[in-house]
């Protein structure tokens, strides 16, 4: 196996990660992984590693953040956790 292209540890249990515009990456770990591959939240800047919120064509890591950064207000909301209406 390659080297991880983050950390460029040679480790006997890496693993290829291959994208929709067909990159392939290389790495040693999920943490590594996450730092190279994960999008960004556009307004707390943390990487989104769970499903997080797409809201025309941004992503942002929660409803909060896409609330607070979009004009469209209580229209986005987090189904996981929410109470009915």
């Amino acid at each position: 196996m390659a080297a991880c292209e983050v950390c460029g540890n040679d480790y006997w249990g890496g693993f290829e990660v291959r994208t929709q515009s067909g990159d392939t990456h290389v790495f040693d770990s999920i943490e590594c992984a996450a730092q190279r591959i994960a999008p960004v939240c556009e307004h707390c800047s943390c990487r989104i590693l769970g499903h997080g919120v797409e809201v025309d064509g941004r992503f942002f890591c929660c409803a909060h953040c896409a609330r607070t950064s979009m004009t469209k207000g209580m229209e986005i909301r987090d189904a996981v956790g929410a109470q009915p209406v």
